[in-house]
């Protein structure tokens, strides 16, 4: 999710009065509250039994150093747990809750959403999630620590859990300690992570495997984050305005500013991923050397797939940051797109500058999901905490690497490596600026696997944004095409 921050609070232990026989509620230690519940999916009841709370997450000696808050759901009448898949769940930031995926794709509740996929207007609905992965698998989503409720225990320095290597340490750990308290070691093991939560992913799987023998049968790559040079838009880094290209004209057809002949291009797409790996790519590479007539040339061709003046592109050298495309694509309107979800439109709160002063694929609908999780937490679930949860928590200063991109390569390749049979599924929205499908399609094709490898990825893409799930079209084939990674196809 959003590379954004927060802080975070403290644990609390739940007492609860004693309830007549027929209640379904009842507490388990450390914190933790149990609730019985049925879900439709699929036009069936699924009886499940949610756990949420806090588990005291230890060190390899036993000293708890974490409270990490958590909500399980475990499918009620399996005759043999031991075939039952569980699925560990986060989302990314880093410094987001899984409130994301937890409340908008997987569970057994989800927020409802417009048509478009933005927020509906406050007071929000929670809804039953008939396209809930709770008929095909447990699912456990795992706040770290500082998102969530999850915050350090006492005595411990919050540092020591924020930055790639210590957040993969501790969330895997979690992940070892719950499956043994709960006995699952047999079950089959998967990991679900959208945005930075993939890049956790692809830590936590080869780090689970190296340390504790935790073999995963797959792992679910929501939206993608896994080489942050495809991401960064830094200076000197040309990488992003290749992979961006693509989403840009795919923004520029959904609002209709692309002239008449590329709309009716059915092969538009094909011929600007080629331009950006090939002319355009070589443009950027000549810097400077590049001809003032083949600059402008390139800079027509960016016109005619994006639909922003090829004037502009000269001003910004042939770079068109996302901050700056969001604002400059309907310019004439006074309207910016999203970053998350570039169909998604708001007047700019910074009408005088030229990039993007907001997001309207975050603003209304971080809203959504902090107010309703609240409201769902304290009544479905039946949690009482009246410390604040944060959507977004501050885990500043976060360390992605030692070098100036993260990149997950070596590790996603290790896992492949050592467990040949793990299937790696990487989902992808089409109007998604923040994670490209077209970055995540030079990550793979970077990965330097067998043929043999390579058929154990496999790339979906869906007409919606960095949360694609929130159009329930794609919501719906989201579930259908989750069902093949977990019947091994």
């Amino acid at each position: 999710m959003k590379i954004f921050w927060i802080s975070l609070l403290c644990v609390f232990s739940v007492s609860v009065v004693a309830q007549e026989k027929s209640s379904v509620k009842s507490v388990i230690p450390q914190g933790t509250v149990v609730v019985q519940g049925s879900a439709q999916i699929g036009g069936k009841s699924i009886p499940y039994k949610s756990t949420t709370g806090y588990l005291q997450v230890q060190d390899k000696e036993g000293v708890h150093k974490a409270n990490m808050f958590y909500v399980a759901y475990i499918k009620q009448g399996e005759s043999n747990m031991k075939n039952r898949p569980i699925t560990f769940v986060f989302n990314g930031g880093p410094g987001a809750a899984s409130v994301w995926l937890h409340m908008g794709a997987l569970g057994p509740k989800r927020i409802a959403m417009s048509a478009d996929g933005n927020a509906q207007k406050p007071p929000y609905s929670i809804v039953n999630n008939e396209y809930s992965w709770l008929d095909i698998t447990d699912l456990v989503f795992i706040d770290p620590v500082g998102t969530g409720f999850s915050k350090p225990a006492e005595g411990e320095k919050a540092d020591q859990f924020y930055g790639f290597e210590n957040d993969v340490k501790w969330v895997s750990d979690f992940i070892r300690q719950w499956t043994s308290e709960n006995n699952r070691w047999g079950s089959p093991k998967y990991l679900a992570g959208e945005s930075y939560g993939t890049t956790r992913a692809c830590g936590v799987v080869e780090y689970l495997m190296d340390e504790y023998s935790m073999y995963f049968n797959g792992i679910s790559l929501i939206s993608c984050a896994l080489d942050f040079q495809t991401l960064r838009e830094f200076e000197n880094n040309d990488m992003p305005f290749i992979c961006n290209l693509p989403v840009y004209t795919y923004a520029a057809l959904y609002h209709n500013k692309l002239k008449a002949e590329q709309t009716q291009d059915k092969d538009l797409i094909a011929k600007v991923e080629a331009f950006a790996l090939n002319e355009y790519a070589l443009a950027l590479l000549q810097g400077d050397k590049l001809s003032d007539v083949n600059k402008v040339l390139i800079a027509k061709t960016l016109e005619l797939y994006t639909g922003v003046s090829y004037e502009i592109y000269l001003e910004n050298n042939l770079r068109m940051p996302s901050y700056k495309f969001r604002k400059y694509l309907l310019d004439d309107t006074d309207k910016i797109i999203g970053r998350y979800d570039v169909r998604l439109l708001m007047d700019d709160p910074i009408n005088n500058r030229d990039y993007a002063g907001d997001d309207p694929s975050y603003t209304q609908i971080s809203g959504a999901f902090g107010t309703a999780f609240n409201e769902y937490v304290r009544t479905d679930l039946q949690y009482k905490n009246n410390l604040p949860f944060y959507v977004i928590g501050n885990v500043q200063p976060w360390k992605f690497s030692d070098g100036k991109y993260l990149n997950v390569t070596s590790e996603l390749r290790h896992a492949m490596f050592t467990n040949p049979h793990m299937k790696v599924w990487m989902a992808n929205g089409l109007y998604d600026l923040a994670t490209s499908y077209f970055g995540t399609q030079y990550f793979v094709n970077h990965l330097n696997l067998s043929p043999e490898l390579q058929k154990n990825i496999s790339m979906t893409y869906y007409k919606g944004g960095h949360m694609m799930y929130f159009v329930e079209s794609e919501l719906k084939q989201l579930k259908v095409d989750a069902v093949q990674l977990y019947q091994g196809k």
